[in-house]
């Protein structure tokens, strides 16, 4: 717990209201009492500052935030005096894009576009900073007046020039099931590209109303973003135009030299359908067939059998030699 209640006083910030709670932090709504503007507090939990681990993820979300100014990333202030820590934040109207999908998981067309697009150019500015999300999803995107975005949630971002957090500590934090990259699956860090392909199964979920791949649990999820194609786009929803399409494919390529390099040219062609030329991909033909990994783990089981066979036959003969 936090210690702190609504009409408590965290140095010159009165709590005003109880915002959201998660595992390792709360989020509280604060009037600044120098100035009477309004801002948000981010206080970890007592055992998340007690764990090193934890703590650095922490510590790195607040630099990051204070190194960025752009309008579509949520602002963290300065703020070195204070009695504990926590994280003061740019207070946003709005809701959570997750929550603008709402049940149907579906948006029109030309808004789904247009977040999109405003989704990218934030991205476009962090990347050409040096950092990466590596945790883009609807839960961590704010959407707010006249749909404009604000990206949040940089705790496990990497920042270019920093210590890397410890994967072995943080993996069941390293990005989400439904929208992490394959290569982020394999255990690699990701780099920009990682971030435009979860951009790219955002809008597929935004333009469809459905996820690209998905499974009885995390791991199937995973594996079939290494193993399966998604549902055509347009198999889905006939509306989608193919270069739109063409356009999801791109961002959702398994490789990661085959992506989008950077957001602004993901950018370009959302702003210039007609200049999109479409490919003959084996995707749109090959996405029924289904494969499952089984004769991958039969051979890996088979193999880890084998190893300590051949090892002891090996110690036999050296014995029989001696």
């Amino acid at each position: 717990m936090t210690g702190l209640s609504v009409g408590n006083q965290l140095d010159h910030y009165r709590i005003d209201e109880l915002v959201a709670r998660s595992g390792m932090a709360s989020i509280f709504r604060a009037i600044d009492l120098n100035d009477g503007k309004q801002v948000a507090i981010k206080l970890p939990h007592p055992e998340m500052e007690c764990d090193p681990a934890l703590f650095d993820r922490f510590t790195r979300e607040m630099e990051i935030g204070q190194k960025l100014n752009h309008p579509g990333v949520m602002k963290v202030y300065q703020n070195d005096n204070k009695s504990r820590v926590y994280m003061v934040m740019e207070w946003v109207d709005g809701k959570l894009l997750r929550k603008i999908l709402g049940p149907s998981h579906k948006l029109p067309v030309d808004r789904a576009i247009a977040l999109t697009i405003r989704i990218l150019r934030a991205l476009d500015y962090i990347h050409a900073n040096g950092v990466v999300h590596r945790d883009m999803k609807p839960e961590n995107i704010m959407v707010g007046p006249d749909d404009q975005i604000k990206l949040i949630d940089f705790g496990i971002a990497g920042n270019e020039g920093s210590r890397r957090l410890t994967f072995a500590k943080l993996s069941n934090v390293m990005g989400t099931p439904d929208y992490i990259s394959p290569e982020q699956v394999k255990g690699k860090r990701g780099d920009g590209r990682s971030d435009l392909y979860a951009v790219g199964v955002m809008l597929y979920e935004m333009l469809t109303g459905k996820m690209p791949f998905v499974g009885q649990n995390p791991l199937a999820i995973m594996n079939e973003r290494l193993l399966n194609n998604p549902i055509p786009p347009r198999e889905a929803d006939p509306s989608i135009t193919p270069e739109l399409q063409e356009i999801i494919y791109r961002a959702l390529e398994r490789e990661p030299s085959n992506r989008y390099p950077t957001a602004r040219e993901f950018i370009h062609d959302l702003e210039h359908q007609n200049e999109v030329g479409v490919a003959d991909r084996e995707e749109l033909r090959d996405w029924k067939v289904r494969k499952t990994g089984l004769g991958r783990k039969i051979l890996m089981y088979v193999g880890l059998i084998l190893i300590p066979i051949a090892i002891f036959t090996l110690l036999l003969w050296v014995a029989k030699k001696a």
